[in-house]
């Protein structure tokens, strides 16, 4: 890998394409293995260079200026401020939600432009998908002039609270008698508090975007809260986060998202440290006993653990540590680029865990037993395990995020099948600030062959995680034709759609499918998705569902979770099997495997579903 060359698969282009699809993706996944995405790291200096220049110099710069805690090169007077934190915290918000942070530029699929978020959400006319069918107001799936006027008024409102300085604020100076910097005005939090849940019922991916599952309650305890339940409460909150997307890798799906994470990473030169994350490469690259501990010990221990730690410490070295370790953690993710760059966020939670840990210890009044009414800390815990806990049990009805699944690998995705010419309908979509993914490399000055090569990388990472298997599986039964077909990655072509996807599924669905195809009008049969939701807790199978967009959803079904991940991701042995629940005309309340797979299969989730 070059500063500006990039690692390109070892193939011929000429030749290449015109071999079968698994084929492809098997020469594509190995590639993988030792290179990642092989993308040229003057994209990673890119990102680099966003993130200390307009996010950590930016945000700081603007969070001391306005507060009066600068300036902003001695860090020993404002890293421990209320009010800087604050700023800090919705400083991320408002790159967030203007598309500028998270799940931008070429490694989220923005090859051109890199952005998405305001280039959508502040354009009447596109796609705009609701959360919930039975909330009032919020029908259709086009942005309004008042969506727009929705979405800008959220940003101004940030901005403001940015910017303004802080106010007095009696229960900070009990605490902190020195200070004079005051908190954000609780009035500004107020109007903000109103715009996210506004925006977030019109629109759930401008919710998403804006990380709200995370920051708003962060919003809710610097409105209403006085200043020491207002510190638990935060140490409670990023408590939950992290234990919650400790929890979520227990399963079968995370040691399969380590070991392509690690290849990925621009920060592991040695291909013989890549190589070793799977088990015999290239015969067998299901991953190791070498990326499960990463994972699991690595991973997942330190994000139990260690926060629980951190949460009822009161000895001051052990707190060090703890935090020493999470600062760590989180730099860890950072320095391995995936593929949503969620690197904001993992620099704020570095940032956050010094601040409340170590700036503001259990020991110095600051514990879950200093909450005032002692009952709150319960309350406050209970409501911020609502989400998490109906998620896992019903993934259905809750995004992977407000989930806390954050890249467990255990996620609602799905992958698009177009007939040959089919994909460049989408580019009759308007208005739509961008073009299909392939287009918009070939307007880099890739050759149209090498911008498909390029792209069908993406497919085969996809195939290296468990839900890719069953995804596979899926298309191969269905479609006697897909090798004649293109095949996209939904979580990069959503991108181009509707501005933003961080990994979820939800905001590919047939949901968006059908907006799609009111505006596009695609033949029976020309645009085939297969979708997959995630794993709920207390089930071994995952459903799927098959989605013609001229007709609506064909077909529903399942497959054991364990067959997913114990398949290459090649499928040589053939698709995994695949359990049928619903066929559109069929009649009779039955279930099924599908052709040539084998019987016996969980009966969860059998019985006659009715179409969408």
């Amino acid at each position: 890998m070059g500063f500006k060359t990039a690692d390109f698969p070892p193939v011929d282009p000429e030749t290449f394409l015109d071999k079968p699809l698994f084929e492809r993706t098997k020469q594509l996944a190995l590639h993988w293995v030792e290179f990642g995405f092989g993308s040229p790291k003057m994209i990673h200096t890119v990102y680099i260079l966003k993130l200390l220049v307009l996010y950590a110099f930016g945000g700081v710069l603007v969070a001391t200026a306005t507060s009066g805690a600068g300036p902003f090169w001695d860090v020993g007077a404002w890293w421990d401020e209320p009010v800087v934190y604050q700023k800090l915290v919705l400083w991320t918000v408002l790159l967030e939600t203007a598309g500028l942070a998270g799940s931008w530029g070429p490694l989220a699929g923005k090859f051109k432009p890199m952005t998405g978020g305001i280039l959508f959400w502040a354009r009447p006319g596109t796609i705009r998908l609701r959360p919930w069918r039975r909330v009032p107001f919020t029908g259709g799936n086009t942005r309004t002039v008042g969506d727009v006027l929705l979405y800008l008024a959220f940003l101004a409102a940030l901005s403001a609270a940015v910017v303004l300085p802080g106010t007095h604020s009696d229960s900070l100076s009990a605490a902190l008698p020195e200070n004079t910097t005051g908190l954000v005005a609780p009035e500004l939090l107020y109007v903000l508090i109103a715009l996210y849940v506004l925006n977030g019922l019109r629109d759930k991916t401008v919710f998403l975007a804006a990380r709200g599952e995370q920051y708003l309650p962060a919003l809710v305890f610097f409105a209403f809260l006085p200043f020491v339940n207002m510190i638990v409460a935060a140490k409670l909150l990023i408590v939950t986060i992290w234990v919650g997307a400790g929890v979520s890798k227990l399963g079968r799906h995370f040691s399969p998202v380590v070991a392509p994470m690690v290849s990925n990473s621009p920060s592991v030169p040695s291909r013989w440290a890549k190589r070793a994350h799977y088990r015999d490469f290239p015969r067998d690259i299901r991953p190791s006993k070498l990326a499960s501990f990463m994972g699991h010990v690595g991973g997942t221990t330190v994000e139990v653990v260690t926060p629980l730690l951190l949460l009822f410490s009161t000895n001051h070295w052990l707190t060090l540590a703890g935090v020493v370790l999470m600062v760590v953690f989180h730099l860890f993710i950072t320095s391995t680029f995936p593929l949503a760059v969620p690197l904001e966020w993992n620099i704020l939670f570095g940032y956050l865990t010094v601040f409340l840990f170590l700036g503001f210890p259990a020991s110095d009044g600051y514990g879950v037993t200093d909450m005032s009414p002692p009952w709150l800390a319960l309350a406050v815990t209970a409501a911020l395990l609502f989400f998490p806990v109906l998620g896992n049990l019903r993934p259905d009805l809750v995004s992977f995020l407000p989930s806390m699944r954050q890249y467990a690998g255990n996620w609602a995705s799905a992958l698009w099948a177009f007939a040959p010419g089919a994909e460049a309908k989408l580019n009759s979509l308007e208005p739509r600030p961008t073009e299909n993914q392939i287009d918009q490399l070939k307007a880099m000055g890739y050759e149209p062959k090498i911008a498909e090569i390029t792209l069908q990388q993406t497919i085969a990472w996809r195939s290296m995680h468990s839900q890719g298997r069953g995804l596979f599986s899926v298309l191969a039964t269905h479609l006697p034709d897909l090798d004649s077909r293109t095949v996209r990655e939904a979580e990069f072509g959503c991108n181009s759609l509707i501005g933003f996807n961080f990994g979820d599924g939800h905001l590919h669905d047939e949901d968006l499918v059908r907006a799609v195809q009111e505006r596009v009008g695609f033949a029976p049969g020309e645009w085939i998705v297969v979708w997959v939701e995630s794993q709920a807790i207390h089930s071994p199978v995952q459903h799927y569902k098959v989605i013609d967009a001229a007709l609506g959803v064909i077909e529903r079904g399942y497959w054991r979770v364990a067959d997913a991940v114990n398949a290459q991701p090649w499928l040589p042995d053939g698709p995994i099997p695949l359990t049928v629940t619903f066929r559109r005309g069929q009649h009779q309340q039955r279930t099924e495997p599908a052709a040539g797979r084998r019987d016996g299969q969980d009966g969860a989730g059998a019985g006659l579903e009715a179409p969408a």
